[in-house]
């Protein structure tokens, strides 16, 4: 039961790593698209973020990041060989460690910290 109750926390992590890094593509497709064209672009932009936005809300008000679920995401990140990038995005957030970040910022956080070695 145990290794199946870890599996499935493993899972959930997996899950909500794959919505930020959807979010951040749609932000980042956005962008690009806004300086393109004006008026499709601007349609197209205005369908997604309203599809995209309406799960969004339900997803932080059930499962609101925790500093345990931050806390996973920086000692995978460390094991991996980027525990000075990880400490150096803490200090941007103006802390020394994770337990002094403020909770308002683990998504800000997260977001920065999950790309690190995505790149290449």
């Amino acid at each position: 039961m145990g290794k199946m109750n870890e599996l499935s926390m493993l899972t959930e992590e997996l899950r909500k790593c794959g919505e930020t890094l959807i979010g951040i593509s749609e932000e980042l497709a956005g962008m690009f698209d806004g300086s393109a064209e004006e008026k499709q672009p601007v349609k197209k932009n205005a369908a997604k973020r309203e599809k995209a936005e309406e799960p969004k809300p339900e997803v932080p008000e059930k499962n609101p990041l925790t500093l345990e679920d931050v806390r996973a995401v920086c000692a995978d990140k460390s094991r991996k060989g980027f525990t000075a990038d990880v400490k150096a995005i803490l200090t941007k957030h103006g802390a020394d460690k994770l337990s002094e970040v403020n909770p308002t910022e683990y998504k800000a956080l997260l977001a920065e910290v999950e790309v690190l070695g995505n790149a290449g």
